[in-house]
């Protein structure tokens, strides 16, 4: 070793060679970086330690990569991809409870192991703001179920920052499922058991697992083996299993909860043959007929609107995090900003000089007062009799404009994408800035997983069938256009907090931003949207058509191409949205990101049309623009969001 070699280097090759001891294999290579710790292929992503290393910061970087360690140990991928779940919800419990059975494997005999992931677990459900958790919709069923499976397996309390999310889905689950978690306990060594138990479970506690597993072998080895508790575990099952097979046969469930009847009522609504006689003889709440499934693809006969807007809300970002923990986030931004200095440079040079080339000052010459022409002054020395020339400046319109980009915060972007992305917002607000157009930055996602308050609200009132959208909207204000980028920057960071990010609703979300823009005084608006893929809301989606906020989205954007003064231009990370968009453009890496907005900004502002430059648009209209109908009767009228919206 040598005397100059850095504490922190040590560090990080300990920590590279404890993964490959732990996890048993030697292929790996390691990247510590500002990102959440997780895996790809061969390449593993750690947390990058501080300079200042103390012992707290060095147990959690340990135990997110004895966490690395164990999955790669202890957990079968073609096991796992033959048994997890379809369902969204379903699967990323699934996860969390695999993930849980693989730390209680590896840490049973060791303590020091067992403080390092306790040490990380914690650090990651403050990152998330579940300690600041006062609402079940607020945390994922996914992180209790883990955590509670954690505290039965081992008998480790969860983290301190966890309990009180916990709390707040125990009483549920427990109702659920009673003392049944601990069947887990017993099948840990036992992947393909543990993860027949695990389904089970899922399919009591209401989720939909959307697909059937073969057991066979499972049912030789349940045969042979004499254990009453292993007998209990494999009867839950061949519960679980039944209920899949259930689902898929469209079969209702009589001594099931109203909510799961509810579910497979709709899901039957893509079968046909015996399975719609079935459906016809079924009419509880919630469960429409199978000649109106039929139909539920008809926009004319399921307009779009939510079933309550009381708990949406707009609020600043200043507001969903504390001064110190917004601080902590914009020093994780700044971080990832090093290294793309010179990157960074060259794009605002970029664009700063497409920009200023349209800012050249044009002026009239040969006038009988404004400023003194110098260049003229020799005519004076030639001839004395000659008038004084001079000249005034003509005035531009290029400075007035204003940009909104509207991003993506759903859970999908979590990670790099939505990290360039806040790069990326950071680097065209000082550029457009230093331009003198103003910009104003802007997120959207919902207030919880997988429907919220407005969820329950539809449970109390019976289940009406069609009701519209069922999530709490949260659209957040990170950069007022009035407001210079020196006061806003902080509120940047805010989106490399994890549990900002949930579902996405991108057509309410496109209103929201086209109102705010289309108020403003500025000649010219311009807003770009940046997302990885189409709304997705599961709670909506479950009990209305398959493709009804996509519809939403395409009204949305029809009536602003076509109707609305805005300029709108589109940017999909690995999602084709040229689908939606006229203009848009599709890319690959996320690390294009930065790169494609200076591109098609650029090019925007490079278009000889001027202000509201869809040929498509006419004065009319323009004019129809400014007041829009309160929600969509056919594809070319622009719906708005109704009712009342909590501003904090």
């Amino acid at each position: 070793m040598s005397k100059k070699e850095n504490p922190t280097e040590i560090f990080k090759k300990a920590t590279a060679a404890t993964v490959k001891a732990l996890g048993r294999t030697s292929d790996l290579s390691f990247q510590f970086s500002n990102d959440p710790a997780g895996v790809s292929g061969t390449k593993i992503r750690l947390p990058q330690p501080s300079r200042l290393l103390n012992a707290e910061e060095a147990a959690r970087i340990r135990g997110a990569a004895d966490a690395i360690a164990l999955r790669l140990r202890h957990h079968d991928r073609k096991v796992h991809a033959a048994t997890q779940p379809e369902g969204e919800t379903a699967r990323e419990a699934f996860e969390a409870l695999e993930q849980a059975r693989c730390e209680a494997v590896g840490s049973a005999h060791m303590s020091g192991i067992q403080a390092n992931l306790a040490a990380a677990l914690d650090d990651r459900y403050r990152r998330q703001g579940l300690d600041k958790a006062t609402e079940q919709a607020q945390v994922p069923i996914s992180e209790a179920v883990r955590m509670l499976a954690r505290e039965a397996i081992t008998g480790q309390e969860p983290p301190v920052a966890a309990r009180a999310a916990v709390d707040l889905w125990r009483p549920f689950v427990e109702e659920k499922l009673g003392n049944r978690m601990r069947d887990l306990c017993g099948m840990i060594e036992d992947q393909a058991g543990y993860a027949n138990c695990a389904r089970a479970l899922l399919s009591d506690l209401d989720l939909e697992l959307g697909n059937e597993i073969e057991s066979s072998e499972d049912d030789e080895r349940n045969d042979d083996d004499e254990n009453q508790q292993d007998d209990q575990i494999d009867q839950g099952s061949r519960e679980g299993e039944e209920s899949s097979a259930e689902d898929q046969n469209q079969e209702g469930d009589p001594e099931g909860s109203e909510e799961e009847q509810d579910q497979q009522g709709l899901d039957e609504g893509d079968s046909d043959g015996d399975d719609q006689t079935a459906v016809r003889e079924s009419e509880a709440p919630g469960e429409p007929l199978a000649q109106d499934r039929d139909r539920i693809n008809d926009p004319s006969r399921q307009p779009y609107r939510p079933f309550t807007t009381k708990f949406d809300e707009v609020v600043e970002a200043a507001d969903l995090c504390d001064p110190d923990e917004m601080t902590r986030l914009r020093q994780m931004l700044d971080q990832q900003l090093q290294h793309l200095q010179g990157a960074i440079s060259r794009l605002a040079n970029k664009l700063q000089r497409r920009l200023m080339a349209k800012q050249q000052r044009n002026w009239s010459f040969d006038l009988e007062e404004g400023l003194l022409d110098a260049a003229r002054l020799s005519r004076i020395v030639i001839n004395p009799l000659t008038p004084l020339s001079f000249k005034q400046e003509k005035d531009t319109e290029f400075r007035d404009t204003v940009v909104t980009l509207l991003i993506d915060n759903s859970g999908s972007m979590r990670g790099r994408p939505i990290s360039i992305a806040a790069i990326s917002a950071d680097i065209l607000a000082r550029t457009l800035e230093r331009c003198g157009v103003k910009v104003e930055i802007l997120g959207f996602t919902t207030k919880a997983w997988k429907g919220g308050m407005a969820r329950e609200n539809w449970i109390k009132a019976g289940k009406p069938v069609y009701p519209g959208r069922l999530n709490d909207l949260r659209h957040i204000v990170y950069k007022p256009a009035d407001m210079p980028w020196r006061r806003a920057r902080k509120n940047l960071g805010l989106m490399l907090r994890e549990g900002i990010l949930k579902e996405n609703i991108d057509g309410e979300a496109l209103l929201w931003a086209h109102s705010r823009l289309a108020a403003r005084p500025e000649q010219r608006k311009v807003m770009m949207v940046i997302s990885d893929g189409a709304p997705v809301d599961d709670s909506t989606l479950s009990v209305n058509a398959g493709n009804y906020l996509e519809t939403h989205l395409k009204s949305v954007i029809e009536w602003i191409e076509r109707s609305s003064p805005v300029d709108l231009l589109a940017i999909g990370i690995g999602h084709d949205v040229t689908r939606y968009y006229r203009r848009a453009v599709t890319i690959v890496d996320a690390e294009q990101l930065g790169g494609t907005m200076v591109d098609k900004l650029a090019e925007l502002f490079d278009e000889e049309s001027g202000p509201g430059s869809n040929p498509a648009r006419s004065t009319a209209s323009r004019e129809r623009a400014d007041t829009p109908p309160a929600y969509p009767r056919a594809a070319s009228a622009p719906p708005v969001r109704g009712g009342s919206v909590k501003v904090r």
